[in-house]
């Protein structure tokens, strides 16, 4: 599914959005929506910025200014799919995967966004206890799929 992911995204007006499966509001009134069947057994979120968009001061200063929207859409999706706010992931894991993670994602770019789609067994005994998690560098990525 997530090889195919650029046929399954749209970036619509948000009232053109009803349809897609999630989705995620732009500041300037779009939508990028997620168009694709339901995967058996697995939860998805999507997360997505402008690329034109400069991070914030602050969040830069404290987590880097290199691939930010990239790291950023991730983490949103990811703090959505284990359903803890994302203040609460920064504390945990700055803008960085945690390691043995069964999460699958792709980032990419759709027109002038960067988006990024998750995927998370929708079984809770599969998502992630960020309780018993501590703070960890990124693994490189190796639960990437795209």
């Amino acid at each position: 599914m997530l090889a195919a992911a650029p046929r399954h995204l749209r970036v619509t007006a948000a009232a053109d959005s009803g349809d897609a499966v999630t989705r995620s509001h732009l500041g300037d009134g779009r939508c990028a929506g997620w168009y694709a069947p339901p995967v058996p057994g697995w939860r998805v979120a999507i997360d997505a910025e402008c690329t034109d968009a400069a991070p914030p001061v602050t969040l830069a200063r404290r987590f880097g200014s290199t691939d930010f929207w990239g790291r950023w859409t991730r983490v949103e999706c990811l703090a959505k799919l284990a359903d803890v706010p994302v203040a609460l992931w920064w504390r945990r894991h700055g803008l960085e995967v945690p390691p043995g993670t069964v999460w699958l994602w792709r980032t990419l770019p759709l027109a002038d966004l960067v988006v990024t789609v998750a995927f998370a067994p929708a079984d809770l005994t599969d998502r992630v206890d960020l309780n018993r998690m501590g703070r960890s560098r990124s693994d490189g990525g190796a639960s990437n799929v795209g």
